[in-house]
């Protein structure tokens, strides 16, 4: 699949196949999120690979309980590492770097993820405490996105999108 199809085909799913991953596609995917651009090349993200479903569970109570979450195969949650971009950025890279940095790599999982014919879904609603209590996460490490993964069991039909007229806006001087 060409890039700017698999940019065209990436959907949000919340349904599963309980289907197993295949070990050479998780490594694919994590050698591609390894590829990913960050703030210094610091890389300041933790990625926490959840297959247990009790752990499953609690990723999903903390995401005000959708249960999708849970019946994932497997669950990717990005997190934040604050200190390691604080490191080299100060404030800055604790406020704002470390996330960005996260969250690139979180995108880069979900076009390769489409680009391997899995599926996923960006859940950004959830209580961060909770989510890092359930995957026992330092202080200065910070969930910023929870991602179900595995082999889709829904096509959902493509959503508008706003008209690049709207979108997009060039300065004139």
């Amino acid at each position: 699949m060409d890039f700017f199809e698999t940019v065209r085909k990436r959907h949000s799913v919340r349904r599963f196949q309980p289907r197993e991953l295949e070990q050479e596609k998780l490594d694919t995917l994590l050698e591609t999120i390894n590829a990913a651009p960050s703030a210094g090349d610091l890389q300041a993200y933790e990625v926490i690979i959840v297959r247990e479903l009790q752990t499953k569970e609690a990723l999903a109570e903390a995401s005000y309980s959708q249960e999708f979450v849970a019946e994932a195969p497997l669950v990717l949650v990005f997190c934040a590492d604050h200190l390691l971009s604080a490191s080299k950025y100060g404030k800055r890279g604790v406020e704002l770097y470390s996330i960005q940095d996260a969250t690139i790599a979180a995108a880069y999982c979900q076009l390769a993820a489409t680009a391997l014919g899995l599926a996923t879904v960006w859940v950004g609603a959830f209580d961060p405490k909770a989510a890092a209590a359930a995957i026992d996460t330092p202080d200065h490490v910070t969930p910023v996105a929870i991602m179900p993964l595995g082999y889709p069991a829904e096509e959902p039909m493509p959503t508008p999108r706003r008209s690049l007229r709207d979108m997009v806006r060039e300065e004139k001087f």
